[in-house]
């Protein structure tokens, strides 16, 4: 059986054991906390989502941080995770590939 990759906030709230109110309102406070919204407004969280939902949690209800404590933390602990982007040059046969691909692109466009 293959794992959800979206859940409902009903989901959420549960796997967390916070009250949806409180998820709705992280969310305003926290901008990397941003469910997917349907048209019909519903929102999809990811397994992502979920995590951040309990290091916030973590955070300001079992070790007592403000909001804005909390936000300090997360961002520290996701700066020192990323690492450093390094520019590549991209190999001969790749940059061949996309050649091809864009006369065939161009190509494509003239006969419409």
């Amino acid at each position: 059986m293959s794992e959800k990759n979206y859940f409902t906030i009903n989901e959420i709230a549960k796997k967390t054991q916070l009250p949806q109110y409180t998820i709705r309102y992280w969310e305003s406070r926290f901008k990397l906390l941003r469910p997917l919204r349907l048209s019909s407004g519903h929102r999809r969280y990811t397994a992502k989502d979920a995590e951040i939902i309990s290091e916030i949690k973590d955070l300001v209800l079992m070790k007592g941080y403000t909001l804005s404590g909390a936000k300090k933390v997360i961002f520290s602990n996701r700066k020192s995770k990323q690492p450093a982007f390094q520019a590549t040059r991209p190999s001969d046969d790749t940059i061949k590939l996309l050649e091809d691909i864009k006369k065939d692109l161009q190509q494509i466009v003239k006969e419409c």
